[in-house]
């Protein structure tokens, strides 16, 4: 008997998967498929359209297995959209004229991007973001523009899809300002709080952001093209290119045109077996009108075409019960999710935040009216929780909720194991089960076999970590070693990517990505381990060219941001030695700009509430007062704290101060796996706390004897003895070697305690590797540690002195020359502090960081 004929409407990533899944299920062959496809390309992965500014070609996004193609019972049809839908006959018809009848029609045409009805809003420079011909489209015209001037990117819309749209022209050189009609950013997925936290991690990027505003037309350039755009408000912004990702609508124009019932805000409705009123027609994903809305997320749809297929194979009766929103933003530097009941709106429902605005960090849990079962979340900032709380929600949480939140180090979060019927790839449908039967019963014992097998991870890759660590409980149950990779994207562990750059001498991203990558372009945890690596295997300036994009938050400027958006300027002070004129240099520079001063406990000070735009006039004057940075913001050496030792004190037996300041002009500038601070004493009591270091020196009537991998932060942790009685040409190679034996070999963001407790042979081990030279590589390591020395550079004397470096300190990118108004300030104990929210209604209008517990 002859397969009867399915035919889709629609070529995206919720048509592919309905084949994909038909042919897995029907092995009997009793469907045969057409997918007719308005795009002259087979589907592909729109999630991850971005990463085609990253340098991903369509090929990279292409779904699945080419091979299902190539199946004699699938036909893809490509480049000829439907035009009719004739349901009496049952007859398909595409624009070249050709006729397609079916037994069964699966509309699957998704949703297009809305353009708000605006003057101007045709103009040469005007796009949508939402398939390849568009981004490819908006890339050719900003490259084309960036050779004549600086190109000015204008978003309408400050959603997920604006900020990854303003992410992009940010990749192309462009500088993007995003413009939000609502209080905040993806007002639809985090809260007020949430929101504030993003802005300023959109910032820290270079990105503007103003809210509240509503473009009301686009103005022509007279050389062509657009050159303003015009809010509600009068205002007007240069633009060289606009941006529209204002929201999406259902494409159901062949729905409506064939009589089939429509919503009341579109979409073709259809039962919860995604079944039309024609027993004939169904509708899938973004055009289905299912529960009485339209759900703009992939995971949803993916459901519905499971759905579907069972229904089309005689299945069980199979439902949709409803929509998984949650969602994870995937804009390189800022770390955003948002799942569950994030709003917390469940009757009774409790919220649990928690803050770190020096870090740019802001969490919410949503639990229930007794505090125990998760309904949902908002993290921002550090989004790391995501994958393992996201399959918990309507679960109850063991322990503190808060415990969850804190960062890793704090009180610890208990160990969540997942019962089997857990999701935990909502896009995919898979569940924690699925995956350890994965691993234990199918023999799939890494990452790729597993994403492979389950389909975990293959869509968003948001649940990539959870799923990492379920298969890595697993195969622990086995017996197997787990994989020490960086990430699915190289097979080797920090370590051995670090080996592989500095043994093959490469000295790019892409290069390291061409030689040692496994696929892709690489992810939040892969990138700024590159850069780190980057800069002491070949060193060159943090914001040069490709290494600019791969740097954590505070590198991109130079600076800590401070809860209030302003920035923090540390100049250093080598061992804490100051001299009255510079002390009086940095007092006038202060004063001057209006900063709050305070010693750090680093032994140098700190000045807080500095504008972006004012942070290269802050250096210029103590650039010339003969001060250098400080590297506060870095994960590199940050202090060599020290007594005032033998030379002014009664007690020391060796001049701690001398060495302190050796050390720290010798370690400047040094890029590490965590930041790292040593400590110098001048006698046995210890006035520098050294063994709090990660290095520390004390005094003795013989020389110094050195300690290490001692930690602050959560976890403190004592230095351990490592050499004795050393002279000082023996102490110095000492820690040269130690210093780049840890930095070679810790993993990602591990501090040098934990290091010790990792690295073969414990404390043990370090020593005989430094002191007895046990690996052979002594030699090596003094080579790289000299050549390290000579080749250290000023970070910001080198940027003050290139003014394309200079562009990105602009508190509006649209408007360099307006500082942040939003920015406000009260008198206290004779300085300045960041007004409260009660004091900031008073003296500035805007939004405030609402933080409740």
């Amino acid at each position: 008997m002859d397969p009867r004929h399915l035919v889709v409407v629609g070529g995206g990533m919720v048509a592919q998967r309905l084949v994909e899944a038909l042919r897995d299920r029907d092995t009997d062959g009793t469907w045969s498929v057409t997918v007719l496809a308005e795009e002259p390309r087979r589907p592909y992965d729109r999630v991850a359209l971005t990463s085609y500014f990253n340098g991903r070609s369509p090929e990279d996004l292409s779904l699945g297995d080419p091979a299902l193609w190539d199946d004699p019972l699938v036909s893809l049809v490509r480049g000829d959209k439907a035009v009719a839908v004739d349901r009496e006959a049952r007859v398909v018809t595409v624009a070249s004229g050709r006729t397609f009848p079916y037994d069964h029609l699966v509309l699957a045409t998704g949703s297009y991007a809305w353009v708000p009805p605006m003057e101007g809003a045709d103009l040469d420079g005007v796009f949508v973001y939402r398939t390849l011909d568009d981004v490819a489209a908006l890339r050719g015209y900003v490259n084309n523009l960036a050779e004549e001037r600086p190109v000015r990117g204008v978003v309408l819309g400050g959603g997920l899809l604006g900020l990854e749209a303003a992410g992009a022209l940010d990749a192309l050189g462009a500088r993007a300002t995003v413009l939000q009609v609502d209080t905040h950013l993806m007002s639809a997925q985090v809260d007020l709080g949430g929101g504030e936290a993003l802005r300023r991690l959109v910032n820290r990027l270079g990105i503007g952001v103003r809210t509240q505003s509503m473009t009301t037309r686009v103005l022509p350039h007279r050389r062509g093209g657009v050159g303003r755009v015009e809010l509600a408000d009068g205002t007007r912004l240069d633009a060289d290119v606009v941006v529209v990702a204002a929201g999406v609508r259902p494409r159901d124009e062949l729905g409506r045109e064939s009589g089939l019932p429509i919503g009341p805000r579109g979409g073709v409705v259809v039962d919860d077996s995604c079944l039309t009123v024609d027993p004939h027609v169904s509708a899938v994903g973004e055009v289905a009108c299912i529960q009485g809305a339209c759900i703009g997320l992939v995971a949803p749809g993916y459901t519905m075409a499971e759905v579907t297929v069972d229904r089309l194979l005689g299945g069980g009766g199979a439902v949709y019960t409803g929509a998984d929103t949650a969602t994870k933003l995937k804009l390189a530097g800022v770390d955003v999710a948002s799942f569950g009941d994030a709003f917390a709106r469940t009757p009774g429902a409790l919220e649990v935040v928690w803050a770190d605005p020096v870090g740019g960090v802001y969490k919410k849990l949503v639990m229930s009216d007794d505090a125990r079962t998760l309904l949902g979340g908002v993290l921002v900032g550090d989004a790391s929780a995501y994958a393992m709380l996201r399959p918990m929600v309507g679960r109850e949480l063991p322990g503190d909720p808060a415990a969850f939140l804190l960062p890793e180090g704090g009180a610890g979060a208990p160990d969540l194991e997942l019962p089997d019927d857990a999701g935990v790839c909502s896009c995919n449908n898979v569940s924690a089960g699925a995956i350890r039967h994965a691993v234990a019963e199918e023999g799939c014992h890494d990452l790729g076999a597993v994403k492979a097998c389950t389909r975990a991870g293959t869509s968003c890759g948001s649940c990539l970590p959870l799923v990492k660590k379920l298969m890595a409980a697993e195969l622990g149950k086995l017996g197997i070693t787990v994989s020490s990779a960086l990430c699915e994207h190289f097979a080797l562990s920090r370590a051995q990517l670090y080996d592989a750059i500095r043994v093959a001498g490469v000295r790019t991203f892409t290069e390291v990505v061409e030689r040692f990558g496994t696929h892709g372009r690489g992810c939040d945890i892969c990138r700024p381990v590159v850069a780190s690596i980057l800069a002491t295997t070949a060193p060159a300036h943090v914001l040069d060219g490709e290494r600019a994009t791969l740097q954590d938050t505070n590198d991109h400027v130079m600076a800590n941001l401070q809860k209030d958006g302003s920035y923090s300027v540390v100049p250093r002070m080598a061992g804490g030695e100051v001299t009255p004129e510079g002390l009086i240099a940095v007092g006038e520079v202060a004063r001057d700009f209006g900063l709050y001063t305070k010693i750090t406990g680093g032994q140098r000070v700190d000045m807080f509430g500095a504008r972006i735009d004012q942070l290269p006039l802050i250096w210029q004057r103590l650039i010339d007062a003969g001060f250098e940075s400080g590297h506060a913001y870095g994960k590199s050496l940050r202090t060599v704290k020290s007594c005032v030792g033998s030379t002014w004190c009664r007690f020391g037996v060796q001049d701690s101060v001398a060495l302190a300041v050796m050390l720290e002009l010798r370690y400047r500038g040094l890029r590490s796996p965590h930041k790292i601070k040593l400590g110098v004493s001048g006698c046995a009591r210890e006035c520098a706390e050294a063994r709090g270091k990660d290095v520390g020196v004390i005094a003795t009537d013989n020389g110094w004897n050195v300690y290490v991998g001692g930690n602050g932060g959560f976890t403190p942790r004592h230095a351990r003895l490592l050499a004795e009685d050393l002279d000082t040409e023996t102490l110095v190679r000492t820690i040269d070697r130690f210093l780049l034996y840890y930095v070679r070999t810790a993993d990602r963001l591990q501090r040098t305690a934990p290091w010790i407790e990792d690295v073969e042979g414990g404390l043990e081990g370090v020593r005989a590797v430094v002191m007895d030279d046990s690996l052979g590589i002594c030699a090596d390591l003094d080579e790289q540690m000299a050549q390290h020395v000579v080749d250290y550079e000023d970070e910001w004397r080198a940027t003050l002195d290139d003014p394309e470096k200079l562009k990105r300190f602009a508190s509006f990118v649209n408007a360099p020359d307006v500082p942040d108004p939003s920015l406000a300030y009260v008198p206290e104990r004779g300085q300045v502090r960041p007004a409260t929210a009660d004091e900031r209604a008073v003296l500035v209008a805007g939004t405030t960081l609402e933080v409740r517990s």
